[in-house]
């Protein structure tokens, strides 16, 4: 076998029209005996197979096979292009694609020689001085065959110096399997690490008519280019330690930090858990940490001076327990109270809504550009945590909702949805306008047409308050005076929220009175929360009764109720009156005993 070291070959063969079918088989049968003497492997010498005529064709490249059986059988089943002689073009394709990393070359820094086996039988049909030029300045090794009609100058263009060893013409196609030995023994030459003294500190790798050293792997060769220096492994970065890297000689191995342990994969690393010991003695919760653990409480409860106890603490104080009017602490927990008159809701926290003040609502909110898309998500969440206070029904609080910007668009009317699920669910698939503000426009849109019977508004006779709450965040593109005006004329309730650049004077004059509470006002979309309660402090008064008739102060049974009422409370002071009385007689006579007493002592 061929001891050359590794190599990679590329043969590139004529299969031009010139070369008959029998000739071709004696091209086979020498390529076939060169590789047979090669020690193949993918690190060993690499092989491939271009064919050409007019065109190129890649039979199999440097990273398709890597036994002499498979190359073999990809080399019998070549068929001949038989059409022109392109060498030149072929000489382009092994340097463009043939010997490029992609198709198996190893890198140049490997030193593995690139070598390029030309046969040909003619005269190129186009040039192949410069492309071969640029081939051999690329690093490539051309020897130049030519068989029978081949021209000499062409081969001696093509091929790298020494020209004497590089440029070889056989008479016949006859005689080329008698040279295929004759070059093989050129290409192969002697063993350069057996032949001569190396040197190689750690190992010698010939080339034709050449050698170079290898370092073990852990070591780089150094600029002398014969003795190593071993590599800190842990330099690069490469090693994958997840704490620390310690380099060895050639090698490297991970440690852990103090507190944790070394997995399988000689890696990673698992903090200790020192709670599964069973010695912690924590009454609620053990936590490790690297080099111990500590104790932790339960939510409700404080670590105490041992750091082993807990003690429950006023959860009312330490967390956000969310009571809408009075958290009272317990034993570890919590309960919320409402004040007297009001259950406490489902969810434990809220008291009772507005039940008792059925209206109907529209909400008029800014879709103005000003707004933006992100703070008008919070303002369809700040109409959604109102219509949370309200007890929706068709017979008790309707809600409807308009958006205006240049224009104005009824999102729903108060007839459109009879539950409060509904009514969110509509409200967050609500669109964002953009453009203007038209506050005026809104106003008018909303006294015309929100507020008429026919998309849902109770009759006026019903006594149920109609209710406008107008949300802007910056300064109206209209008048508003006027439909402000006749809003609150037509017997609207009107509410004014304005955020960030909203005019003071354009909520007020929206505003019902009194208007210090119609009117609020948040500097900013996300500290909206506030201005929520102040609606509900206003609205949730008893300002209506569904659609029962509000009776006169002054009927009858009015009077008589009031009178009955009156009567009981004179009559309870009395009794008092009566108590004290009897009380302050019998503390008379007590001292007036006591007097006589001390008298008759003296």
């Amino acid at each position: 076998k061929c001891r050359t070291g590794a190599l990679d070959i590329v043969f590139v063969i004529d299969s031009s029209r010139s070369v008959r079918p029998f000739e071709f088989e004696t091209m086979r049968r020498f390529m076939m005996d060169i590789i047979g003497n090669l020690d193949v492997g993918p690190n060993a010498t690499r092989v491939g197979v271009i064919q050409y005529s007019s065109q190129v064709q890649n039979i199999f490249s440097l990273k398709t096979f890597f036994t002499r059986a498979d190359m073999e059988k990809a080399i019998n089943s070549i068929i001949p292009l038989a059409q022109g002689t392109m060498t030149g073009l072929a000489i382009q394709y092994a340097m463009n694609v043939a010997f490029t990393t992609q198709e198996g070359a190893r890198p140049l820094h490997k030193k593995i020689p690139r070598i390029a086996i030309i046969v040909t039988d003619g005269r190129p049909q186009d040039r192949v001085t410069e492309v071969a030029t640029q081939a051999r300045n690329a690093g490539i090794e051309i020897y130049a065959v030519g068989i029978q009609r081949a021209d000499m100058n062409s081969l001696r263009a093509m091929a790298s110096p020494p020209l004497e060893e590089h440029v070889f013409l056989v008479e016949s196609f006859e005689l080329i399997q008698q040279f295929g030995k004759q070059f093989q023994d050129k290409l192969c030459g002697v063993d350069m690490c057996v032949e001569q003294e190396h040197g190689c500190q750690h190992s010698c790798v010939s080339t034709p008519g050449s050698f170079y050293c290898e370092c073990n792997p852990g070591y780089r060769l150094n600029v002398d280019g014969k003795t190593c220096s071993s590599i800190d492994m842990c330099a690069d970065g490469r090693h994958g330690c997840q704490h620390q890297c310690v380099s060895a000689r050639g090698s490297y191995s991970c440690r852990c930090r103090a507190g944790y342990y070394l997995n399988q994969d000689k890696r990673s690393c698992t903090m200790i858990d020192y709670c599964s010991f069973g010695n912690h003695s924590c009454q609620h919760e053990c936590v490790s940490i690297p080099n111990g653990h500590y104790c932790r409480c339960h939510s409700g409860f404080t670590l105490q001076p041992d750091s082993r106890s807990c003690r429950a603490t006023d959860l009312c104080n330490g967390v956000d327990h969310g009571c809408e009017f009075k958290c009272v602490s317990t034993e570890g927990s919590y309960r919320c109270m409402c004040p007297e008159g009001q259950q406490l809701q489902a969810d434990g926290k809220a008291c009772s809504k507005c039940g008792a003040g059925h209206v109907d609502l529209v909400m008029v909110i800014d879709g103005s550009k000003s707004v933006r898309p992100q703070n008008f998500e919070l303002v369809k969440q700040f109409v959604n945590r109102i219509v949370d206070l309200l007890e929706v029904s068709p017979h008790g609080t309707r809600v409807g909702l308009v958006q205006y910007s240049s224009r104005v668009r009824t999102e729903f009317p108060l007839n459109k949805y009879h539950s409060a699920d509904e009514i969110k669910k509509a409200v967050m698939e609500v669109e964002y306008m953009e453009k203007g503000t038209m506050t005026g426009l809104a106003l008018k849109h909303m006294v015309e047409h929100s507020f008429s019977e026919l998309e849902g508004a109770r009759p006026l006779s019903h006594n149920v308050p109609r209710i406008g709450l107008v949300f802007t965040d910056g300064r109206s593109q209209d008048d508003i005076s006027e439909w402000a005006r006749r809003a609150k004329e037509s017997g609207i309730i009107m509410f004014a929220v304005g955020v960030g650049k909203a005019v003071e004077e354009e909520l007020r004059a929206i505003a019902s009175d009194p208007v210090e509470q119609h009117f609020s006002y948040s500097a900013d979309f996300t500290t909206m929360t506030h201005l929520v309660e102040n609606f509900k402090l206003n609205i949730c008064p008893e300002e209506g009764k569904g659609e029962m008739e509000i009776r006169s102060p002054c009927e009858c049974e009015a009077l008589v109720q009031f009178q009955t009422n009156t009567v009981a409370i004179l009559q309870s002071l009395t009794e008092k009156n009566i108590l004290w009385a009897r009380s302050l007689a019998q503390m008379t006579a007590r001292l007036e005993d006591l007097e006589k007493q001390i008298a008759n002592k003296k």
